[in-house]
């Protein structure tokens, strides 16, 4: 019994390489033009649209994967800007349940839309590309099936046209003959009802797809913009908790740290390279109202930029020449009596400008140490440096001139050496950590994508 068995797969086995055999030489014929070759143009159009569809299915595939990625990314990176603003509420401020409660239905809506996504859309697509494989491989074996009754035809037609016939040999090859008919035209039959229909059943099927992907994000927008409207009035709740936006916002960023009513009326300290602009200006309009004779009515006029002047900077004398002193002291005669009789108005005009010029002189000081301060940072960055920006999402580098990134990681971002070089959606940039350590930048520096990071303001 062994022996029996080994020797029916032996020759299965032969049976098996001789049709290999018949087959290439058939090829080789019909390649050579030596053999005529059956030919179906409706099935081979058949066979470019399955596989056109293939690919189409598989590229679809793949970027409905590439969006489900994205979509737990952003999950991801909700999820910790949420648990950020779990853990700076204070627990006396308004809300804090409402907002525990407002990242437990964030987090619970993205949970719940990428599960969808998957179950209405990828699993579907899978299914669908499932059908493919098994289609493949029966055209392949039609192919085969093709080469074996073009062969079994040539040699049977060869029998026939021999100068000398043998019966026997021509009985057994129109025999194979039609074995072969018969195998090839039933597997080709399934093919050409099968494949029209299945190129046909794309349209459907995409339809389905996108309208599903399309309906499930119109659903999760909606849902969390009812979330956002929650947290925003949250927001609102503890503003009003703690003052209105007037009392305790911007103005105070521009102010000195102590901002008492005794140095609220005085004039900013000037930086160490020198007075501020302004109050140079101050000085200038000062001695112009000192040379000049003018109503009181005039003085309550003045801009308030131009009347108020710090006590602690006095006004130096303007030189004069000796014939314009006795005209100096005619003018201080005239302006005496005009000071005496607009002296209280004059007083309530420089108080109530006191705090316009403090507001339009101090920034400009406020920003020279800011400029100053942000001038001496910059000396400590590296060539050609533009601005910071933090990583998003973990990027693996995949060639040996990009930067690894981990989310969080800080880069300063570089100009290209060559302009020309840079593509589109990618920068230069070393990492802060490396730079400050390091200062190496020739060899920490390097390439990443743009849409990965985000700029720091």
């Amino acid at each position: 019994m062994a022996e029996l068995g080994k020797g029916v797969s032996a020759g299965k086995l032969a049976s098996n390489m001789q049709k290999k055999l018949t087959r290439a030489q058939e090829k080789v014929l019909q390649k050579l033009g030596k053999a005529d070759e059956t030919k179906d143009e409706q099935f081979e159009q058949c066979v470019q649209n399955f596989n056109k569809q293939l690919t189409e299915g598989s590229k679809l595939q793949k970027d409905l994967r590439t969006y489900l990625t994205s979509v737990k990314a952003m999950h991801e990176a909700s999820k910790k800007l949420t648990e950020c603003l779990q853990e700076i509420y204070e627990p006396d401020w308004h809300g804090r349940e409402e907002a525990n409660k407002i990242a437990e239905n964030s987090d619970l809506l993205w949970t719940d839309y990428h599960q969808k996504l998957v179950d209405q859309a990828l699993l579907t697509m899978d299914t669908y590309l499932g059908q493919f494989p098994d289609i493949k491989s029966r055209i392949a074996k039609r192919g085969r099936k093709l080469v074996d009754y073009d062969s079994a035809r040539h040699h049977f037609e060869s029998l026939q046209n021999a100068k000398k016939k043998d019966d026997a040999k021509i009985a057994k090859a129109e025999e194979e003959l039609l074995k072969t008919q018969k195998v090839f035209e039933e597997m080709n039959a399934d093919l050409q009802e099968e494949l029209p229909s299945l190129w046909n059943s794309r349209v459907g099927f995409y339809v389905n797809t996108f309208q599903s992907i399309a309906g499930l994000e119109e659903n999760f927008h909606k849902e969390m913009g009812k979330i956002n409207q929650n947290l925003n009035d949250v927001m609102v709740d503890l503003e009003k908790q703690h003052g209105s936006p007037a009392s305790n916002a911007f103005p105070i960023k521009a102010q000195p740290s102590d901002s008492s009513p005794v140095k609220a009326n005085k004039s900013p300290s000037s930086p160490p390279d020198g007075p501020p602009h302004a109050s140079q200006e101050t000085k200038t309009v000062n001695h112009e109202a000192e040379a000049a004779p003018v109503a009181p009515a005039t003085l309550g006029e003045m801009p308030a930029a131009a009347v108020p002047k710090s006590p602690s900077q006095p006004s130096e004398p303007a030189p004069h020449s000796p014939e314009a002193a006795g005209s100096e002291v005619a003018a201080g005669e005239k302006l005496s009596k005009t000071e005496t009789a607009g002296s209280e108005s004059t007083t309530a005009a420089v108080q109530s400008s006191l705090p316009a010029v403090v507001v339009e002189t101090f920034p400009a000081a406020v920003n020279g140490t800011v400029e100053s301060s942000t001038a001496a940072s910059r000396t400590d960055m590296p060539p050609g440096f533009l601005y910071k920006v933090t990583a998003q999402h973990d990027y693996a580098a995949t060639d040996s001139d990009e930067l690894e990134l981990k989310a969080g990681d800080v880069v300063l971002v570089v100009h290209f050496d060559n302009p020309e070089e840079q593509d589109e959606g990618w920068l230069m940039g070393i990492k802060e950590t490396d730079w400050l350590q390091n200062k190496k930048f020739d060899q920490g520096r390097g390439v990443f994508p743009e849409n990965f990071t985000e700029k720091v303001l």
